[in-house]
């Protein structure tokens, strides 16, 4: 179709402007040679006119009928009509009609022009004769220049007109041979312009197809013969470059399949545009590609994981559990492509290892909690009796036993948080009530400190599904952090649904938490600053505890913060 296409455009182009030309040149011709003839025959009468001045002049000076018998005769001779008319317009003689019976020709163009003493040619219609005539009037002067009179000659224009039919079929006959001419010369010209056209096109359609061998053969020189040699070239180096891309791209899947840890790039829309093996097998909806990650990945945190990096422009990394097993989510922005690339690493042996390292310390904290007892309640005697010879050693020894305390309690919380046979009792929780309890709890310590304590909600949220109990804890631990370590500004709760969820923000104007750090603070008794926490009475369990929390009640948690500019930890929870 392209091809017909671009064949009758040009040939029609040219085919019409041919024809154009013909008729022009058609028309032309008739007019000129019309006008040829008009001009020569009306010299002829002019001259045969001038021929007869002196003999009509004579005559004018005798009888009319002598005048009327010479016109008569000289009309016939020359085959034309020749009029005398006198300067007032009077006919005074006419080789074919009585002078008598005709009216004034006073005004004919003509003699109007003659009487002025200039020689006048007209092509007109007269209404004398009712025919199509050729005039010539030449002025009659006397001896001292006066116009005497108007000698008109006239012939009939049908006789020019037969001429012209006569070489009419003559001239039809040439210009159409010329025409035929040149069309086969218009179509000789087109199929030599549009056959490599066509070549290039059949040939960029196989390369379209990915027929990189397609190859263009253009005869003789010029600039399609040039257009074909790098139209040739450019193939060959895209054969080359394609194979270089297959190889690569092969090369880059036997690593990601290689790669243990599940691997998901997802585009700008939305879309799965790759994953591996390893993917698949968490989620086997993935395995057929070009599907959204939100018909793919169930996972509450996954999905808010892959939100909150491509809404910020920036990495994240959280940990989430998916069926049985714990995975550590990463999400990097990929600003090229607007997409994420997510990875996750199966934990799942570790938290093994983690749980080892539980059951000891809730062995080691049961066998402790006896013996710290007594000390508690041995030093409360000491310190209330007045034989102390060293008040603050004793009052060392009591702090060190209080948070021995400490330990030992966030220990047993933290064992019987990740038990397999604890509990939650879910129920409908509001979430702006406890954020209230949690804010007058720690209302009078961060006023001794001089920092605000405030909750950023909108009215009517809707309810969490959680345990109540261990949600207040999880807040606790949270805004106990926040006050321990801020020195000025303050602390802010915020409150805010979105998709099925409920995100709880803790975020505070502290020193905030310096990058290599923000992958350990939720493991155990891992501590930013020992020293200072040691001192604010930190055990180093607090994240831990809460981010246990976070993973009975199926959601997520991550903390976000730079050196200087403060901390903020988001929680997110599934609405009642």
């Amino acid at each position: 179709m392209l091809k017909r296409s671009l064949f009758l455009k040009i040939f029609g182009g040219f085919g019409l402007m041919i024809l154009l030309m013909s008729v022009l040149t058609t028309f032309i011709s008739f007019g000129i040679i019309r006008s040829h003839y008009h001009r020569r025959l009306a010299t002829e009468l002019e001259h045969v006119g001038r021929a007869m001045t002196l003999d009509i002049l004579r005559l004018m000076e005798g009888p009319p009928e002598a005048l009327e018998s010479f016109l008569v005769d000289e009309g016939r001779k020359i085959e034309s009509r020749v009029t005398v008319i006198a300067p007032g317009g009077a006919v005074l003689g006419d080789s074919e009609r009585n002078p008598a019976e005709m009216e004034s020709h006073r005004y004919r163009p003509e003699v109007a022009e003659a009487l002025e003493g200039k020689t006048s040619r007209a092509d007109r219609f007269s209404y004398t004769v009712e025919d199509r005539m050729i005039y010539v009037a030449i002025p009659l002067k006397d001896d001292s220049g006066g116009v005497r009179a108007v000698l008109r000659l006239s012939v009939y224009a049908r006789g020019v007109d037969a001429l012209l039919a006569d070489l009419r079929g003559g001239i039809i006959r040439a210009v159409l041979i010329v025409t035929a001419l040149a069309l086969l010369a218009a179509l000789f010209f087109t199929l030599s312009l549009t056959r490599p056209l066509q070549a290039l096109v059949r040939a960029s359609e196989k390369v379209a197809e990915g027929d990189f061998g397609a190859k263009v053969r253009v005869g003789g020189g010029g600039e399609f013969r040039h257009l074909a040699g790098v139209f040739n070239a450019m193939t060959d180096r895209l054969e080359a470059q394609f194979e270089d891309l297959e190889r690569r791209k092969e090369e880059l899947a036997n690593i990601i399949a290689s790669i243990r840890e599940g691997l998901a790039v997802i585009g700008r829309d939305g879309r799965i545009l790759f994953s591996n093996e390893a993917f698949h097998s968490l989620f086997p909806k993935a395995a057929g590609g070009n599907r959204g990650y939100l018909e793919t990945v169930r996972s509450a945190g996954l999905q808010s994981l892959i939100e909150d990096s491509r809404r910020e422009k920036a990495g994240r990394t959280v940990d989430v559990k998916i069926g049985d097993r714990s995975f550590l989510a990463a999400a990097g922005y990929l600003p090229a492509q607007d997409g994420i690339v997510l990875l996750l690493t199966d934990m799942t042996e570790r938290r093994r290892v983690d749980e080892m390292k539980k059951d000891f310390i809730v062995n080691a904290s049961h066998e402790l909690r006896t013996p710290l007892a007594a000390i508690s309640g041995a030093l409360e005697l000491l310190l209330d009796g007045k034989a102390i010879n060293d008040p603050a050693a004793l009052d060392i020894l009591s702090r060190h036993v209080v948070r021995m305390r400490a330990i030992v309690d966030d220990l047993l919380k933290l064992g019987e948080l990740e038990s397999p046979e604890t509990r939650l009792d879910l129920k409908a929780v509001d979430p702006a009530a406890l954020a209230r309890r949690v804010v007058e709890l720690y209302a009078d310590r961060a006023a001794e400190k001089g920092l605000f304590l405030k909750i950023e909600a909108a009215p009517d949220l809707p309810p969490v599904r959680a345990d109540e109990v261990l949600l207040e804890q999880l807040l606790i631990n949270l805004v106990d952090n926040a006050v321990k370590y801020t020195d000025r500004g303050g602390v802010t709760i915020s409150l805010s649904p979105g998709k099925g969820q409920m995100t709880f923000q803790v975020s505070d104007t502290g020193p905030g938490i310096a990058a290599e750090h923000l992958p350990r603070i939720f493991e155990r008794f891992y501590l930013v600053d020992p020293a200072r926490s040691r001192k604010l009475g930190g055990t180093g369990l607090g994240l831990s505890i809460a981010k246990h929390i976070v993973l009975l009640h199926g959601g997520a948690i991550e903390a976000r913060s730079e050196a200087g500019a403060g901390t903020a930890f988001s929680v997110r929870l599934p609405l009642a």
